[in-house]
C-alpha cells in the first residue's frame, strides 16, 4: 500500500514541478492581479534562473520527486527536471549548455515583456487620473 502512496506523491510532485515551471515562464503576465503574486513570481523567477545557470544546483522539487520515486520503486534521476522530463520531449537529445542558456534568456525575455506591459499599463492609468 505504501508503494501506491509514494507513486501518487511522485506524480503529484511532478505536476507541481511542471506548474511551477509554467508559473516562472508566464507568471509575469499575472503580476497585475496582486502584489503577493508579483512578489512570489519574482522570487520564483530569480530561483529558477539561478538554478538553471548554476552547475550542480538541484531543485528541491527534484530531490522530493527522487525521494518519493525511490520509495515507490521507480527509477530516479540526477539531472534537473527540465533536462530529465522536458528536453527529451522538445529536443529528443541531451541539451547543450548554450541551448540551456538560450532557454533561460527566453524565459527572462518573456517575463521582461510581461513586466514592461504591467508597468506601462500602470503608468497609463496614473496619467489618465491626472
Amino acid at each position: 500500500m505504501d508503494r501506491y502512496i509514494y507513486h501518487f506523491l511522485t506524480q503529484l510532485t511532478i505536476i507541481i514541478h511542471l506548474l511551477f515551471i509554467l508559473f516562472v515562464i508566464v507568471g509575469g503576465f499575472f503580476a497585475n492581479k496582486n502584489k503577493w503574486i508579483r512578489l512570489f513570481h519574482i522570487c520564483s523567477l530569480v530561483w529558477a534562473v539561478y538554478a538553471e545557470i548554476s552547475p550542480g544546483i538541484i531543485c528541491p522539487l527534484t530531490t522530493l520527486e527522487n525521494y518519493f520515486g525511490h520509495r515507490a520503486g521507480l527509477s530516479t534521476y540526477k539531472e534537473d527536471f527540465i533536462t530529465h522530463y522536458l528536453v527529451p520531449v522538445i529536443y529528443q537529445e541531451n541539451i547543450s549548455n548554450n541551448v540551456q542558456l538560450l532557454l533561460t534568456g527566453l524565459v527572462i525575455l518573456i517575463n521582461g515583456i510581461a513586466y514592461w506591459l504591467y508597468f506601462k499599463a500602470r503608468k497609463g492609468i496614473a496619467e489618465s487620473l491626472k
